[in-house]
């Protein structure tokens, strides 16, 4: 008696029950958004940079109207015609910047300095598809943010400056451009710091780049002969920040609209350049 030995058959699964790998930045991005939000609201110093952003720009908004409706009565003529109330209003952009920028460099340099990259990068390996989380993260909480500072402080700096009858609501002309590019210009700000940690790596060589691209080089570039000082000068990105919240032309300052595509163009540069970084080099 013989048995007939099994035959075996080989059979193709079908179609549906092939397993496939999601692209990055199809499934991954926004589980990684996700993650990167979790983080974001649990660190400390992100609420106390965010609080620090809303009080400059706030506090000293109200400081700087409230000196000039203490000294008004002692200007002459053209410094009073020559008197903008928003942009008197948003005078606490100057020091704003820097808190909001140096909480950009510190969501990605604090990772660095503490070791926790090697975590990220072993959970995300798609080492781009994290930089465009972290952007995207950051920049939603920066842009919120920048928008509630710049809008109470113009509310709160008309208020004082209605004092003197000197106050302008957003209905006048280009106020409200204004208001908003000032929000826009912080939230550049703060995407410009995510950058420069992302290429440097270090918070403290992050934080010292930050204060010179957005303090030194405007000081530097004052120090060249004319037309360089203003040539050079109106590409930076704080000349393009006045020019993106100042309500009055100025000869010196690019167009609003120009100086807008041009900060963007900051942020392309710098984000490009960490994006190649960042894929190349160990964590």
């Amino acid at each position: 008696m013989t048995t007939a030995a099994p035959t075996t058959t080989e059979t193709t699964p079908p179609d549906d029950t092939v397993t496939r790998i999601p692209r990055p930045g199809g499934r991954v991005l926004p589980a990684v958004i996700r993650s990167e939000w979790t983080k974001i609201r649990s660190v400390r110093s992100t609420v106390w940079s965010l609080f620090a952003t809303f009080g400059i720009t706030v506090g000293l908004g109200a400081l700087f109207c409230f000196a000039y409706v203490r000294r008004y009565d002692h200007l002459n003529i053209r410094q009073r015609l020559t008197f903008d109330p928003t942009v008197q209003s948003l005078r606490g952009l100057f020091l704003a910047q820097i808190a909001i920028g140096v909480l950009g460099a510190l969501v990605i340099s604090s990772e660095y300095a503490t070791g926790l990259i090697r975590t990220t990068l072993t959970a995300v390996p798609q080492r781009r598809v994290l930089l465009a989380a972290k952007a995207v993260v950051f920049g939603a909480v920066a842009l919120v943010v920048s928008m509630i500072s710049v809008f109470v402080a113009f509310f709160v700096g008309q208020a004082v400056l209605h004092g003197k009858h000197l106050g302008v609501s957003l209905g006048d002309p280009h106020v409200l451009r204004a208001v908003l590019g000032a929000g826009v210009y912080l939230t550049i700000v703060g995407l410009l710091g995510l950058a420069l940690g992302a290429i440097v790596r270090r918070t403290a060589g992050a934080i010292a780049t930050l204060f010179a691209v957005v303090l030194v080089l405007p000081l530097l570039t004052r120090a060249l002969p004319s037309p360089w000082d203003t040539d050079i000068g109106k590409f930076l990105p704080a000349e393009l920040g006045a020019a993106m919240f100042n309500v009055r032309p100025d000869s010196g300052l690019l167009s609003p609209g120009t100086a807008l595509v041009v900060a963007l163009v900051w942020l392309a540069v710098a984000f490009t350049i960490a994006a190649v970084l960042i894929t190349r080099r160990d964590a």
